[in-house]
Formats: structure tokens, sequence, C-alpha cells
């Protein structure tokens, strides 16, 4: 529980209902003060330890003493407003808002319950997870802490994510939070962007990026609450300190009306129960950000299409506060409501989910839509060819679909495991889980790890065709769309978010005999060369030192493939063929091979490596493959050309 700072002054009822009904919409009455301040942050209380926590604190620090120069502020003691204990008159809205009843500076919630747990409690530990080791973290995974920029954040994301997807893989049984344990072990480690609390724009954070995780909210500072739904800070004023609303997390829990995409009636804080909710703390600082006009990030939780039990969190842009009441709710407690609307300009974000849905319901309602489904059938899920660049029903070159590889001569045969019901794991001794190193190359999933090669599953193993090692044969699983871009021809994008991890699609083609690589195949711009040394390397990958692993000798070991191999999909192939370049990608390449023979021709696969937020173009770097062309990827990385 909060705990107030203590005084002499007699004590405010917080439990007496403020009649508040309307609030009034008070147009900005100051400007802010300059930059450079000097800022005073209050120690924090004193935390209890979490049920079935040790040593939690060590993890705790930094929620707190987030430095922020930007303002002068801090917190006074509580005054006195005139009012006797236990005062039931109702009273006018002007005294509250003359009131500066600031118990919270706005950071982390200091009742516990918004806390991430101690990784280090000495508690169940996976058999491949020795202690983790006390030492120096590496100069390569040291971060900018204060200010982010894009490469920054992508890199905090990147790194918590294969964290997290690691303890997933060697710990799914023991630890059904990966997420809050790597939060921990990044928060401990210092291993964060953007701790400076701001107003409005987050460095690095583009409208529209999504998040799988409370924690990676906090990690790139775009809403330092790890629970709580209201973030805000202490600011003074010429008037005094008063708090500021900084961001607010839509996600379904309160009665929220999400409007018409641009319009959200945000539910004030104060829990599900049936007292009113108080204007103090998240409540205080919407108000008083409603007065000053001050814009407020706005998060939105959505369903999560791949995990219904999940959600996402979509960065809707910057929102003001046009006017606030309160309401009864069915239980007869008194809520209050704001009313905010999206600043103008702004890219489009929370709109494209709706228009989506509605897509979803009538596929018919898509504009420029060519065919409702591209594969004819073919893959379990419609791929519809939407073209809204060009006049007329202009379609792709003819191309026979087909959804795995051709060979044109006998291939060797895998050997399978001989596992019973579908239970591949490490404990059951799989011989294609011990191919992959012992470790199983899925986390609830998504790839876990990436390799020069990994083994799964295939049709020649006893588990087969339910074994979990078997993620990418059977076909695309998010719902993507064929699309005619500006100036790269056709390309493919996603209606649904997709995790990092996550298994696309395959490239499905013709293989090339390596004696037949040249001649009819010179000019086939649906050359897939495998037999490249790519530009992959660990950093997608966790970093062992984290939770005490020996790090590899050269961390940076170039991705090498384990066969020579080129597919062709001119002729035949599938949605993968229509997968653009990109300098900055958001999808790789892995090799897959469906058993334990080596000798034999793997799979390519596609798996996002970053999330990706919907009607986001997929694109891979195409690497060098002997033919150089200009490159329209429009990446702030763009190097021109490639090939």
């Amino acid at each position: 529980m909060e705990t107030g700072l203590g005084s002499d002054h007699p004590t405010f009822d917080k439990n007496r209902v403020l009649d508040v009904k309307p609030l009034r919409c008070i147009p900005p009455i100051s400007s802010f003060p300059p930059f450079g301040s000097q800022v005073h942050h209050p120690p924090p209380p004193p935390q209890p330890t979490p049920p079935n926590l040790t040593g939690f604190a060590q993890f705790y620090q930094p929620f707190f003493n987030q430095s922020n120069p930007q303002f002068h502020f801090q917190t006074p003691p509580k005054p006195d407003l005139g009012l006797p204990k236990n005062n039931n008159t109702k009273t006018p809205l002007s005294n509250a808002r003359r009131s500066s009843v600031l118990e919270e500076q706005g950071n982390y919630s200091t009742s516990g319950s918004g806390s991430i747990p101690n990784v280090d409690s000495g508690k169940q530990r996976s058999r491949n997870r020795p202690p983790a080791k006390k030492g120096k973290i590496s100069e390569e995974v040291r971060l900018s802490s204060q200010d982010g920029n894009s490469a920054t954040v992508g890199n905090v994301l990147m790194k918590f994510d294969a964290l997290r997807r690691r303890l997933a893989q060697v710990e799914g049984d023991v630890n059904k939070r990966p997420d809050l344990t790597a939060g921990s072990i990044m928060m401990a480690k210092g291993l964060r962007t953007n701790m400076r609390k701001r107003i409005g724009v987050v460095n690095g954070v583009e409208v529209g990026d999504i998040f799988y995780f409370r924690i990676e909210l906090c990690l790139v500072g775009l809403h330092a609450q790890s629970m709580a739904g209201i973030d805000y800070m202490v600011m003074k004023f010429d008037q005094g300190d008063e708090p500021v609303a900084l961001s607010v997390v839509s996600s379904g829990g309160y009665e929220d009306d999400v409007g018409d995409g641009n319009v959200l009636i945000y539910s004030g804080h104060g829990g599900k129960d049936v007292s009113d909710q108080k204007l103090e703390k998240g409540n205080l600082a919407l108000e008083r950000s409603l007065q000053r006009a001050t814009e407020v990030r706005v998060i939105r939780g959505v369903k999560d299409i791949a995990n219904p039990t999940g959600k996402v969190y979509m960065y809707d842009g910057l929102y003001k506060i046009q006017k606030s009441w309160t309401e009864k709710t069915k239980a007869g407690a008194g809520v209050f409501k704001f009313e905010m609307v999206r600043v103008p300009g702004q890219p489009e974000a929370f709109t494209i989910w709706k228009s989506i849905q509605s897509w979803r319901e009538d596929i018919n309602s898509r504009p420029g839509l060519i065919l409702q489904d591209i594969t004819s059938g073919t893959e379990k899920v419609q791929v519809p060819l939407v073209n809204e660049v060009d006049i007329g029903d202009r379609r792709p070159a003819h191309f026979v679909y087909y959804t795995g590889l051709k060979h044109f001569r006998p291939v060797k045969p895998l050997i399978g495991c001989k596992c019973q019901g579908g239970k591949c794991s490490p404990s059951s001794n799989c011989s294609c889980i011990l191919a992959n190193g012992g470790d199983a190359p899925y986390a609830n999933g998504v790839l876990a790890i990436q390799k020069s090669l990994i083994h799964e599953c295939g049709p020649s193993c006893s588990c087969y065709p339910n074994c979990k090692n078997q993620v990418s044969q059977n076909g695309p699983k998010v719902r993507l769309e064929v699309f005619m871009t500006r100036n790269k021809g056709w390309g493919l994008r996603s209606w649904d978010p997709i995790r990092a991890g996550t298994f696309i699609c395959e490239y499905a083609g013709e293989v090339i005999d390596k004696d037949d690589r040249g001649g009819a195949h010179v000019d086939d711009d649906y050359i897939f060369n495998a037999t490249h040394v790519g530009d992959y390397s660990n950093e997608w990958n966790y970093v062992p030192e984290l939770i005490g692993e020996e790090k590899p000798v050269d961390l940076n070991e170039t991705f090498k493939p384990a066969l020579p191999m080129t597919v062709s999909a001119k002729k035949i192939g599938n949605i993968a063929r229509f997968m653009n370049h990109g300098c900055s990608p958001n999808v790789f390449w892995q090799l897959v091979l469906r058993g334990q023979n080596e000798d034999s021709f793997p799979h390519i696969m596609f798996y996002a490596s970053k999330h990706i937020p919907p009607m986001t173009e997929l694109t891979y770097d195409y690497a060098e493959s002997g033919r150089m062309k200009p490159c329209f990827c429009g990446s702030a990385n763009c190097r021109s050309s490639f090939g």
C-alpha cells in the first residue's frame, strides 16, 4: 500500500466522496518552466518483500530515482485543507483543485503489485541454467539509458525478448513468467533506455509500434508503470507543484470506450470495487493535464489473435484530454471518465486495427481487393491479393502455387525419432532434440535461438503429426496479404501482429542442381541462394552472460548454411516469392531439416526478427546474389543497392 509522507497537518479523508460531476474544461493557465531546471527525487519508501520472493530490493532500485533534468519538482507534505476528519460534507471541485495532496511521485507502483520478481531467489532452476555469475557485462550489450533512439530501443527490445525466449526454452517447466524474470535481469543490469521521464514523444518509439509485455513499455521508457494504467510525474508550476499525466494504458481492464479510433473515453484508476474513485494520484494528474492541455501518450491493449489469453500493446500516439466527468458503474461506484482525442497529423495506428477487423468480417470490404485467396485454397489461411495503387485488374505473372520444395533428383531419406504421443523433449532423450544440442528449438511456439541449422521432427518420426517440434510444417498461421507497393512491385504483409521469432512461411520452389545454376536461371529474379555466407550473427540471440552461461568463443560468429542450396520460385512457388529486400529487414531466414540426415536438403524458413505491427511490409536481406539492383526500401540505413 502507498504510504503518506507524513506531516503535522490534519489528514485528508480519502474515503470521502467528492461531488465532481461534471469537471470543468479549463484552457491552459500556465506555460511550462524552462528546460534544464534542477530535479529533486525523494527516496522511495521502504518496500515489503513480495510473497515467495527474497532479496527483492536489489531489483526494485531501477524503478526509482529516474532523473529528469527538464523540470524542477518535489513532493510537498499534505496541506491543511481546513476539513475535520471524517467530514462527509460535499466539497466544491474548486477546493479539490487547489489541493496539492500528492503522495506519489508518479514512478513505479509502491504496492508491490506492479513489481518484478527476484530472479536469483535460489528457487527451482533448469537443468541447463547454472547459477548466475556476478561480473561485468561486455561492452556490446551496454546501452544509453537516459535518452534513446531507434537503434537503442530496438536493441533493448531484442535483448529482452531473446533473454525471455531462452528462459522459456530452458525453464519452461518451472518458470511460468519468463518475461518478468527477463525484465528483472534487464533492470538490474541497467539494460534499458529513455529513463528520463518526459511529456510527449519518446525517442526511438514510433506510432504503431507493438509490444507483447508491459515490462517492454518500461524498458524503452514509453510507460513507466509495470501494472498501473496511468503514468505521471510532479512538476513545478507558478501555482505550485502539480502532477501531470505522461501516458495511459487502455487494456480493457476497466469500462473504457475505444470510440471511433481517434477518441478514447478513459476510465480513471481505483479498481473495480464498489467504492468511489478519488481525485488523487493518476486521476488528479489526468485532470491537471486537461487544464494545461498537455499531450498524453496512449497505449492500447488489444486481444492477441495468436494467444486468446494474451494482449498486444500498441502505441497509438499522442492524445489531449478534452473533458472529464464522473459516472456510476453497474455496481454503483463513482468512476472518473476522461475524453481523450488524438492529436492530428500522426501516422495511423489503432484505426488500422479497426479496419482489419471489418475486413475479417467481410473480406469484400477490403479496398483494392482483386482475389480473395491467391493460394486457391492451398493454404489453410486465405491470402488476399490487393492493388490500391493501379487502376484496373493488374495481377502477378503466372506461376503454379506450390507449398514445398520440388526436387528433380532422389533425396536421401531422413532418420526420425522414436518418441510416442508427440512428447518430444530434452528429458525424453528425443534424437531430434539432441541433434539441436539438447534444447528444443522452439519456446511456446516461437523460435528461441537462431542457428546454422535446426532439426524439427518430420514425417519419419514416430511422434508425427502431433509434435510441438513441427512448427514450420503446417503452413502460415498469420493472415498474410500480397499487395502492390508504390515502387517495388508486389510485396507481402500481414493483417495480424507478429511476435519476434514467429514462423511466417517457407520459401517454396524448384531446387536447382549445382550443375544447372547458370543458363536458364541467369535472369531469374526469384532465385534464393542459400549457398552464400549470410550476414546473420548471434546478435538476435540472447546474451549468455546475463544468466551465467559461458560466452561463445566468437559472439558474432558469421552464419553459415550447412549445405549448398539454390531454389527458384519463378515457375512454381508460394507467397514467399513476393517478399522484397530490405536494408533494415524485419524477417530472417533459417535452414530447417525435418529429421536427422544432414546429407539431405533442408527447407528455407522465414521468421520474424522483431515484433511486426499489422500492415507492415515483410522484408528480408537478399545479401549478395551477384546481380546489383537499386534499392527502394526507404530505410534510414538503406545501402542504395542490393544483390
